[in-house]
Parts: structure tokens; sequence; C-alpha cells
């Protein structure tokens, strides 16, 4: 009997510690043993996180080449190579570039519902600008070139503001994608408790996937529609061989984008932001790259190779 009366209360010991337990609230989490409630560790991608401060000082870095370039391009604006490839154009394109670099800063830092409102849009928009002045310049060899033939459909279209109608109208639709997004279900910050059980995480919510994903489909797109157009008249006269390069521009473009789709879905916490800036500069340097680095390489080392002649039967 007395067996049995201790091992009652023992019982009714265990039941009342039982009562005793609480569950740990959503920002902190339980130790191995359940006995201490330990707060979360809040992480997010900021400047002075090692990484964040990398990146932030290679998209700075990298968003003065641009910038470089252009000045180039101006100061030797009347010499053959520049006057050969639509100096307009890459002019705008140059700034697009460095702009498209100085937009990854905008992912680094704690997330607000400001930040996660713009940095995507932004991306979007100017990257679209990017891809639409060079579809723009690719359109423009295609229809010069068809232009030789009097009367042919090619030459109706010849014009100064042929180009800037073909950019405008392409980065407008990207414009409008953009803004039915942000209308009807725009990214917001919020807290993620739910990745780790020892980190809350503070991230952007894209809202709505499906147009997110419109977003990106459009770049592609535009980038796809590039790549063809050039493909198709890279072996014109070689005074127009600048579609050459940006055939292989596009390559990296589409490249870095369709890795970065996957990377995407399968990385977490401050990494994913990580992710998407590596691509926004590796797919931005790629364009720099491909089309005005070996201009510049012929303006600043080889004058002799830019002159008139030389433009007409050299490619560049």
């Amino acid at each position: 009997m007395f067996g049995g009366l201790e091992d009652d209360v023992d019982l009714d010991l265990d039941v009342e510690h039982a009562t005793d337990c609480t569950k740990c609230s959503g920002d902190s989490w339980s130790d191995d043993r359940r006995r201490v409630c330990i707060p979360k560790l809040v992480e997010y991608l900021s400047n002075s996180d090692p990484l964040g401060a990398v990146l932030a000082a290679v998209t700075i870095s990298m968003s003065i080449i641009p910038a470089l370039a252009l000045w180039i391009f101006i100061a030797y604006r009347d010499t053959p190579i520049v006057k050969a490839n639509n100096c307009n154009l890459s002019y705008c394109l140059l700034v697009a570039l460095s702009l498209c670099f100085l937009c990854a800063l905008i992912f680094i830092g704690k997330p607000s519902n400001a930040t996660c409102f713009v940095r995507q849009s932004a991306f979007g928009i100017v990257f679209s600008v990017c891809i639409s002045i060079i579809l723009a310049k690719t359109i423009t060899v295609a229809i010069a070139f068809g232009a030789a033939t009097p009367g042919s459909f090619q030459q109706k279209w010849v014009g100064s503001n042929t180009p800037s109608f073909i950019g405008l109208f392409c980065s407008f639709i990207q414009i409008c994608i953009c803004s039915v997004w942000l209308g009807y279900s725009a990214p917001f910050a919020e807290e993620n408790l739910n990745t780790y059980k020892d980190k809350i995480i503070i991230e952007c919510n894209e809202g709505s996937k499906i147009l997110f994903y419109c977003m990106l489909g459009y770049l592609g797109l535009l980038a796809i529609i590039s790549f063809i157009v050039a493909f198709s008249v890279r072996k014109l006269p070689d005074r127009y061989n600048e579609a050459k390069f940006i055939t292989f521009s596009m390559l990296i473009f589409v490249s870095v984008w369709l890795s970065f789709i996957p990377a995407y879905l399968n990385t977490k916490g401050k990494y994913v932001v990580a992710v998407e800036i590596f691509a926004i500069l590796s797919s931005g340097f790629g364009l720099l790259g491909c089309i005005f680095f070996p201009k510049c390489i012929v303006i600043l080392l080889r004058p002799d190779l830019n002159t008139k002649g030389s433009v007409t039967q050299k490619s560049y």
C-alpha cells in the first residue's frame, strides 16, 4: 500500500511540473533540454556583415566602370568607332548599366517596407532599359542594312526616332508589369520565424509570386529576342560586327539568370539576397564587358585601328 501511495505522489508531482511548462514565444526557442527559452538571433544581409560589406564595395566599384567608359566615349565621340555604333544609344546604355550596378545596393541592409517596395521593381525596370537599348541597337542595324535596297520595307523605318521608339516601348511594357505588381500585391518586409529554429530572418515577401516571375520572364524574353536578332545579323558587313559581341552578351545574360532561378529557390536566409546581387553584378558585367571593353581597348591602346578605313574593314 505504501508503495502504491508513493507512486501516486510521484504521479502528482509530474502532473504539477507538467502544468508549469510554457511554450516559448515566436522570437525565442528552447534549448535541447527544454528548460530555458533562448532569444532568436536576427539575421539579414547588413552592411556590417563581411559578406554584405564585400558586395557593397564590389557594387560601388563596378558602377564606376560604366562611368569611365562613358567618359571615354564622350571624349572620343568624333572618332569612327564611336560613330559607327550609334553613340547616343551607347551613352544611354552606359548610364543604364551604371544604374544596374547601383540598384544592387538597395538589396543590402535591413529590409523595410519602403526598400522591399522599390528594390525588385527598380532592378526589373533598369535592366529592361538596358536590354531594350541593346535590342534597339541590333534592330537598327538590321533595318539600316535592309534599307540599302530602294523601296524596301525597312527603308520606311529608317530615322533617328526609330531606336528611341523601340527602347521606350519595350521599357514601357516592363513599367506596366511592375506597376500592376506594386498596385495589386506589392512586396513588403516580414519576419521569417520558420526557416531556422534559432534565427529570425528579416526578409522581403515578394507579394505576388506570379507577377514577380512575369517581371523576370519579360527580361528573359527581351534577352532572347535580342540574341536572335543579333545572331541573325552577325554576318553583315564588318562595320556592323557589334552584333557578334551582343550575341555573346545575351548568352551570358540568359545563362546567369537561368542559373539564378534554381539557386534563388534553394537558398535560405541572407544568402538569398546575396545570390540575387551576384546575378545582378555578373549579368551587368557581362553586358559591359562584351559590348564596350573591345571598343575601349581599341580607342585607348590601338588608335591606328580607330580610323574610317579600319572601321569599314575590321570588326570591333
